[in-house]
């Protein structure tokens, strides 16, 4: 009678699906970063939540969306050019409210690249020697602000054109530097 009983238990636990892996500390981190300032626009403008709702401002979002946003935008599908398209998997969970992290924990199960991504650090322009940077990292500035640099050759070329646009993008940053 007892191996009888171990035995069910050990089939009915074997059978029954555990709970989901809840993430860790820092995992997806766009998908939960974007989905959150995503769902939380939705409240503040008192959208109504339904999926065909979401889903339209998902992909109107996901229009100015960049870097590793933009990637995340591609993997559900709320991009034109994506070759998927789980964009259900978000829009229906968040019309029910379901907390973005679960969004993302099912999501990263369809596809496990969304949970991958990782935002880029941010550069401390206040105290960086520009000078002891690389030119990708330098691009990399421009880019993040939506800027390019024209006619650039030369590193200075492009610390340059940094140093002219910081007021505008960094202007805490600028405001340090001269204070120096």
């Amino acid at each position: 009678m007892y191996c009888l009983t171990v035995f069910s238990i050990a089939l009915t636990l074997s059978i029954v699906p555990s709970g989901t892996e809840a993430l860790s500390e820092g995992e997806c981190e766009v998908c939960v970063s974007f989905l959150g300032r995503f769902y939380q626009s939705l409240k503040d403008n008192n959208a109504e939540f339904n999926s065909a709702v979401i889903e339209k401002e998902l992909v109107k979002t996901c229009k100015d969306a960049k870097g590793k946003e933009n990637r995340l935008c591609y993997y559900m599908g709320a991009t034109s050019d994506a070759a998927t398209k789980i964009i259900n998997e978000v829009s229906k969970p968040l019309s029910y409210h379901v907390p973005v992290e679960k969004v993302c924990e099912k999501l990263k199960k369809k596809d496990s690249q969304i949970c991958e991504l990782k935002y880029d650090k941010q550069v401390d322009l206040s105290s960086v020697d520009l000078k002891k940077m690389k030119v990708k990292d330098l691009k990399k500035v421009l880019e993040e602000w939506g800027e390019t640099c024209k006619g650039c050759v030369e590193k200075s070329d492009f610390i340059r054109k940094i140093d002219e646009l910081m007021p505008k993008y960094a202007p805490t940053a600028a405001k340090a530097r001269t204070e120096l």
